[in-house]
């Protein structure tokens, strides 16, 4: 039934105008503003585009809500660092190492940041 839709994903926000700058001028993604609702659009390689919609109980997710594969990690860490961005940091199976940087054995190698909303992003190296 769904094997050819071109589906996209979304997730809450609590301010979209902090979000589309965030977006837009931290991580250099094209945000399209959409004028008929209150949501905006990541338009992210691939022309599928992610949503972004204002919820003024918004609850950050506890989980990975977008994923970036890069080419080079600790170059992706650096410039998104002199931006302002800070990493997550984590013990335990997904430790990370003083950038912020999970290099797990054999799977890929993992920053994980916050949004202005405190959803969870990473940028990732296979």
């Amino acid at each position: 039934m769904f094997a050819h839709t071109k589906a996209f994903s979304g997730f809450s926000v609590n301010d979209l105008k902090a979000a589309k700058t965030f977006y837009q001028d931290k991580l250099g993604i094209n945000v399209k503003e959409e004028s008929e609702m209150p949501v905006l659009q990541l338009q992210i390689e691939g022309g599928i585009p992610v949503l972004l919609y204002q919820k003024d109980n918004h609850e950050p997710a506890t989980y990975t809500v977008l994923n970036f594969p890069v080419q080079n990690i600790d170059e992706a860490v650096d410039q998104l660092r002199a931006k302002g961005i800070e990493f997550l940091q984590y013990e335990g199976n997904m430790k990370t190492d003083e950038k912020g940087i999970s290099r797990n054995n054999g799977g890929p190698q993992i920053a994980w940041f916050e949004d202005p909303a405190g959803n969870i992003l990473s940028v990732l190296q296979e």
